[in-house]
């Protein structure tokens, strides 16, 4: 029996494989709250594959040796006053817009001036970064925006009113900006995990046991993963693998989306 066969003249198709160099040598990255967390996986990675990483954090003890570390720059800012932003490079190839802050109460006890300092850290800022470093991306034809979302910009929880507003707004910021952006060749996506092994995550299950009056362990099993297939936090440094992927050689058809990293919590 006679078998169909490739026309001598078509080429075939190359097989998938990694780069033989750093896919992002002689690009810059800009990551916020790089310090620790999944910011510092995130900017460990970016370096890996050949980026020059702007860290930029308040700790500055833990950025500058980061940074050190990695052969990156180290810029020791409070994001959450606004001027600040404007004596950020501006050259950023990849943003990694992920700093973040969480306070848990109840609506109607929630300190509004924390509500504002959230919206602040995890959406004005955001906006003020891509505002200052989307022209540059244009210019070079070639950009990344990636936000660390979460599965609370997907998702609401009792108790987090103003983080939860907060990855919303960030969601259609992303969504805004791949849309502006995508005939400069430039995307923009969130990655959104659900309960990440950081600091962050630490000091909520403390605030959690508080405010729900039950135990640590507790808080982990029956609320934090209670609606996750997946039972075991999720480990910064998978998260950065998943910006790592958006930022690679062949993500360039996927903008505007919101990748969730939730162990199912979604599909639930």
């Amino acid at each position: 029996m006679e078998t169909s066969r490739r026309p001598d003249h078509e080429p075939a198709a190359p097989s998938p494989q990694a780069p033989a160099a750093p896919f992002l040598a002689g690009r810059t990255a800009l990551v916020t709250g790089a310090a620790s967390g999944i910011g510092r996986a995130c900017a460990q990675a970016l370096a890996a594959a050949g980026a020059h990483v702007h860290v930029v954090d308040m700790a500055g003890e833990a950025a500058e040796g980061l940074a050190g570390e990695i052969g990156g720059t180290a810029w020791v800012v409070d994001l959450s006053e606004p001027g600040v932003v404007d004596t950020l490079p501006s050259d950023a190839d990849v943003v990694v817009n992920n700093a973040g802050l969480q306070h848990v109460a109840p609506v109607h006890e929630f300190p509004p001036d924390r509500f504002a300092l959230i919206q602040r850290v995890m959406v004005e800022t955001p906006f003020r970064i891509l505002r200052r470093t989307l022209p540059g991306m244009y210019e070079r034809g070639w950009g990344r925006v990636v936000n660390i979302s979460s599965v609370h910009g997907l998702r609401a929880s009792p108790y987090k009113s103003a983080y939860v507003t907060a990855k919303h707004a960030l969601e259609g910021l992303s969504k805004v900006v791949a849309l502006e952006a995508a005939e400069h060749g430039v995307t923009s996506n969130c990655v959104s995990p659900g309960y990440v092994r950081t600091p962050l995550v630490e000091n909520q299950i403390a605030d959690q046991a508080r405010t729900h009056g039950i135990s640590e362990e507790d808080v982990v099993g029956r609320v934090m993963l209670e609606r996750s297939a997946i039972k075991r936090l999720i480990e910064p440094a998978d998260v950065a693998e998943a910006v790592l992927w958006l930022c690679g050689p062949r993500t360039g058809h996927i903008t505007g989306t919101s990748l969730s990293m939730d162990g199912g919590w979604t599909a639930n």
